[in-house]
């Protein structure tokens, strides 16, 4: 599985940190960014993907 966060969609709401802190974190930019090295497979990560918005997280 890949995941993405489609950053033009992205509103900087902060729900996929709240809800999954180990994948998820903002940017500088104020944008969601998936942290490196984290572990994607995690249950946390689907209800990440539920609770965006603006469906900004993308699992291919």
């Amino acid at each position: 599985m890949a995941l993405k966060i489609d950053e033009e969609a992205c509103i900087g709401c902060e729900l996929c940190v709240q809800v999954c802190p180990d994948v998820f974190e903002m940017n500088d930019d104020g944008k969601s960014i998936i942290k490196p090295g984290s572990d994607e497979n995690l249950e946390c990560v689907d209800e990440a993907i539920d609770s965006c918005p603006t469906s900004a997280i993308i699992k291919e």
